[in-house]
């Protein structure tokens, strides 16, 4: 597969996007943002269902799992299965509601306010990065590209490993707050941010041209790097909440 046509994001892949012009009706940027905001709006329904059971004594640890585990089980079955995006995708905001509620719950019962603060800081960070993209301040090359695509498959995959130790109760640098930690958080911040832009230049260069379906997949890309951003945004700023 050409370099060029990849990015860190696995929704935006020419598995996804492969062909050309067709008789049918063809991704738009109007399609992806209309369902880009509903799945948004589904995760931010569910994030406070979690809330609200939180506030009602009930124990949210599995929920958390849960969302976890069935969002990447959802994003497995969208790889193979392209054509059920309109079905899975919503399910995928679904589960990600259940992590992102849990894991904001966690982050203001601890430290007030501090998940919308991290809402905030997200919504800044995609405007910029974006505007950043529109005039062309920042160019995706080829080389851009490969750096981003190495450091965040690099980053995942840290990620996957630590949380595997984890399970057997072994526990990695990357969970702590020394320096060391948050270090690896701002990198990871840092690229979440900018494999938006490459999520940005593959939907500019396969506007009107991918079958209109697939406008489902790049909303999925989109909610996979957003998520990924929050995330490490939240943790970055608890991991600095205690230690200073």
């Amino acid at each position: 597969m050409n370099l060029l046509n990849k990015t860190s994001n696995p929704a935006f892949t020419n598995y996804f996007f492969g062909g050309g012009n067709t008789k049918e009706k063809t991704m738009t940027v109007t399609g992806i943002f209309v369902k880009s905001m509903l799945s948004i709006i589904l995760i931010i329904i569910i994030s406070i269902g979690v809330w609200k059971l939180y506030s009602n004594g009930e124990n949210i640890k599995w929920y958390g799992l849960g969302g976890m585990l069935a969002a990447i089980i959802i994003s497995i079955v969208i790889s193979v299965r392209q054509q059920w995006a309109h079905i899975l995708v919503p399910l995928y905001a679904i589960a990600k509601g259940f992590f992102l509620g849990s894991m904001s719950v966690y982050a203001h019962a601890h430290f007030p306010n501090l998940p919308y603060q991290a809402i905030g800081i997200t919504i800044v960070t995609f405007f910029v990065v974006l505007l950043l993209y529109q005039t062309r301040i920042i160019v995706v090359t080829k080389k851009l590209r490969s750096v981003i695509i190495t450091v965040a498959a690099s980053i995942f995959v840290i990620y996957i490993i630590s949380w595997i130790l984890s399970l057997f109760d072994i526990k990695v640098f990357i969970w702590g707050t020394s320096w060391p930690a948050i270090i690896f958080n701002i990198v990871a911040a840092i690229f979440a941010s900018l494999s938006l832009l490459l999520d940005f230049d593959y939907i500019e260069r396969h506007k009107n041209k991918s079958p209109k379906y697939k406008e489902w997949l790049a909303t999925w890309g989109l909610l996979v790097t957003l998520v990924w951003l929050y995330a490490e945004i939240l943790r970055l700023m608890r991991k600095l909440a205690i230690r200073f």
